[in-house]
């Protein structure tokens, strides 16, 4: 018989042992996360299984161990760096004390929730000339997980199952159509019955747009919806296509265009309606004028859709942006919920896309019941009863510049809303970024690439020109809580700059969001309040989540600046990679070094020819623009302006552009594209410019 001394002993060797190894064993738990799972975590809010937390989307937490009256207690219990220096748009996913987050390059990482101590990480090896085929960073917004399995869209447009414990790849599908187009995926997967479902980006470069699922056992393909009308000499997939048809003018041959409406983001679903609601992006070309010339709706561009999520059939859609030609996507965060109007409560869908106005739609029947703009628009006036804007003479009339309102970054972009059942508010980050358009009178058909069309080098295909002059309208950024049933702003805080994070809101009246000028912060849900803030080491544009382990509340958020405004364009000096930071009250863990940005002195002494700064302007804009902005006058986002690079670097610009040393890191090569006389141009623009806004 065993001693009790004895009996001791191995009784505290085994608890050190199961500990020791609990990191593993909450990992193969995963099997349980499936749509049971989801639907019971919206009572306990231990987990946050799904993208929007909820099938709904609305990012409300019924956590409330911090609140308003203890948030300033929240300190740092652990952060993980990520390795990444691109744009970190991904929402993690929480799940039996496990954290799955995808950084930049669509490489997933697995985590102690508790800990921070990395589990696994998968590099899908993303090849990186892609990045040259994607309008928007080299972002991805996270997985799924379901049954066992983590789901990650790449890049370069496959879909991946992983094994949650180990991340060893379980099944792959390419989900790209043509590979003659350039669609990538960015956007995070959904799990909807049993199916994984995704959509694709590209609409820039023309593409038609889709949403296809997959099984999630095998990775068959089950159904895949087009969200435009192809070729009309051929027949048509279903009726919503041929009822499509007659929105688009065939003179403006459109399927060679393709047409856009790429689903790249926002996906939610009823688990009692057995509906699952997309919202499909812009057109393609932008110009409506060069793509339907006739007129027409152009459907299902710019609408949201309602589909059956276990056939892809059709049911009902509303367009929000008809006729659009101002990159109006609808693919911006959706939320379902139920709300009492005119004395009867009814099941709505909560949207606040690009186009500037806060729509309340019927989510059973598609009917729209309201509308108002959250922020100042010129394009429309409005929305009359049918749902259909009133849009604006002189926008229409595009021959001429004019400042658009707002501009094609959009009054409210992808940054995640959330909406409180306790306050009865939507919270999300509100901007303008000004932008000037034109109508292009030299652009004749996709891939025309011609000198001084926007990005037309890389295979954008927009049929207009930006900001052929200066724009006049303000930039700002702010976040706004705004109630959808008086269709009006509760509150708003006005942030230093545009493209501020997603939001949070938990039942301790709480708001979270991170911000450009690189904080994280929390404000009281009813009336605004600053509660609290914390800093970060680089900008945020991602949105926090909360989770609870071993009886303690978790905010944690995967911050790291980018996307297609951070590109060129920062709001704070600091340079830090990607890295996830999480807080819980009482904690105390070290924060991790802070990096400065570095950014040189405006560049002088190239040698140009002053007559070659005209043609070198319109090739710039056309293949260099939109990543490294103006010189010297822009400062550099995540890739460097190249008004304040070195000397050397401009000089010596062939051996950067033609397979140059950056291609490792995502630049794109030129050859064929430019010609050495090219770049000589694009030299004289860069020094000219630095040298014209240089002060005397």
């Amino acid at each position: 018989m065993l001693s009790n001394k004895l009996r001791q002993h191995m009784l505290i060797g085994a608890t050190v042992f199961l500990s020791s190894i609990s990191t593993t064993l909450y990992a193969f738990e995963n099997t349980q996360v499936n749509e049971k799972h989801i639907i019971k975590n919206m009572e306990s809010g231990k987990d946050w299984p799904e993208h929007g937390f909820d099938y709904s989307g609305s990012r409300f937490s019924p956590l409330k161990q911090v609140s308003a009256k203890n948030v300033n207690e929240l300190g740092l219990a652990w952060s993980y760096d990520l390795k990444s220096s691109r744009g970190i748009e991904a929402t993690p996913i929480v799940v039996n004390g496990v954290m799955y987050v995808s950084a930049s390059w669509s490489v997933v990482h697995a985590m102690d929730a508790k800990t921070g101590k990395k589990i696994w990480t998968y590099d899908p090896k993303v090849p990186r000339e892609t990045a040259g085929k994607s309008c928007c960073d080299v972002v991805n917004r996270g997985v799924a997980v379901h049954e066992g399995n983590v789901f990650v869209g790449s890049l370069d447009g496959r879909l991946l199952a992983l094994n949650a414990k180990t991340g060893k790849l379980v099944w792959e599908q390419n989900t790209v159509t043509d590979s003659d187009r350039a669609y990538t995926i960015t956007g995070a997967p959904r799990v909807f019955r049993g199916k994984v479902i995704i959509g694709n980006g590209g609409a820039e470069f023309g593409v038609r747009g889709y949403i296809t699922a997959y099984d999630a056992k095998t990775g068959k393909e089950e159904w895949r919806w087009y969200t435009v009308p192809g070729d009309p000499s051929k027949p048509f997939e279903n009726n919503a296509m041929k009822q499509a048809a007659k929105t688009w003018d065939p003179s403006g041959k459109y399927w060679e265009t393709g047409g856009g409406g790429t689903v790249w983001n926002s996906m939610v679903f009823d688990p009692e309606l057995n509906l699952m609601y997309i919202g499909v992006g812009n057109p393609s070309p932008w110009s409506f004028l060069k793509r339907s010339p006739g007129g027409g709706d152009n459907l299902y561009t710019g609408s949201v859709v309602a589909l059956n999520p276990e056939t892809g059939e059709y049911v009902w859609h509303y367009q929000e942006t008809p006729g659009d030609s101002w990159d109006y996507t609808s693919t911006q965060d959706m939320v379902l919920t139920d709300l009492k109007l005119d004395g009867k409560v009814r099941k709505v869908l909560l949207h606040a896309p690009k186009n500037g106005f806060f729509f309340v739609i019927d989510r059973v029947t598609g009917e729209f019941i309201s509308a108002e703009n959250f922020v100042d628009v010129n394009w429309a006036t409005g929305y009359d009863k049918d749902g259909r804007p009133m849009i604006t003479d002189a926008v229409r009339d595009a021959t001429n510049p004019y400042d658009i309102v707002p501009g094609p970054f959009g009054g409210h972009n992808w940054h995640s809303m959330s909406f409180s059942p306790k306050t009865g508010l939507a919270y999300f980050p509100a901007q303008n970024v000004p932008i000037a358009m034109s109508e292009d009178p030299n652009w004749s058909k996709h891939g025309s690439n011609k000198p001084g069309q926007p990005m037309s080098g890389m295979g954008w295909n927009t049929g207009v020109l930006l900001n052929p002059r200066p724009p006049t309208s303000k930039p700002f950024g702010r976040l706004l809580a705004w109630d959808p049933v008086k269709q009006k702003e509760a509150w708003r805080y006005e942030h230093v700059a545009p493209w501020n994070g997603g939001t949070l809101v938990t039942a301790g009246d709480l708001v979270f969001q991170g911000t450009a000028d690189a904080r994280l912060m929390a404000f009281h849900a009813k009336t605004g309040e600053v509660l609290w803030e914390s800093p970060m080491g680089t900008g945020v544009i991602a949105a926090p989540i909360t989770y609870e382990l071993d009886g303690e509340q978790y905010i944690s958020i995967a911050a790291g600046w980018g996307g297609v405004f951070g590109l060129m364009i920062r709001a704070t000096e600091l340079d830090t990679p990607g890295t996830v930071y999480t807080f819980k009250l009482g904690a105390k863990a070290k924060k991790p070094a802070f990096v400065d940005y570095q950014m040189g002195n405006l560049i002088e002494g190239v040698k140009y020819k002053p007559e070659d700064v005209a043609e070198g302007t319109a090739l710039y804009v056309s293949n260099c623009v939109f990543c490294h902005g103006v010189p010297g006058v822009d400062r550099g986002g995540v890739i460097p302006n190249l008004g304040y690079v070195n000397k050397h670097n401009i000089t010596n610009l062939d051996k950067f552009v033609f397979k140059g040393p950056s291609m490792p890191r995502g630049m794109p090569d030129f050859t064929g594209k430019l010609s050495n006389s090219d770049v000589e141009k694009i030299k004289a623009f860069i020094q000219g410019t630095a040298d014209a806004i240089r002060p005397k």
